[in-house]
């Protein structure tokens, strides 16, 4: 019997609100993916930190694209992972209580690790 390996794809964002296209495109990727029955992760750095923030995404939106309030949501009802840099939250002193349900802060390894078990990384 043939051993069958998962597709996963790796999605790293480094935009917050203040560019909503940049927020948007990860999480429209990460559930095209998900729709396709591949594994998607999400890793927030940088700026991006702050969409992971509890009432943070209700007012981004992008031409073209739906509210990221409802992709998110639709990302965590399909199970996808969301995994934040640990260091750009304590920079912009988010603490564990501030952040939506299903966000997990990670460091470096981590994100290596996740990145090296994908078929594919792409980075906003």
């Amino acid at each position: 019997m043939a051993e069958t390996t998962e597709e996963k794809i790796v999605v790293i964002a480094t935009c917050g609100g203040e560019d909503p296209e940049r927020a948007t495109l990860p999480f429209v990727v990460a559930n095209a993916a998900l729709a396709m029955d591949v594994k998607a992760v999400v890793i927030l750095q940088a700026n991006a930190v702050t969409l992971a923030v509890k009432g943070a995404n209700e007012k981004i939106a992008a031409g073209g694209f739906p509210p990221l309030k409802e992709l998110m949501g639709n990302y965590f009802a399909q199970g996808g992972k969301l995994l934040l840099c640990t260091p750009c939250i304590k920079s912009r002193n988010i603490a564990a209580d501030m952040l939506v349900e299903g966000a997990s802060p990670i460091a470096a390894g981590r994100v290596v690790q996740e990145c090296l078990e994908a078929k594919a990384t792409l980075n906003y």
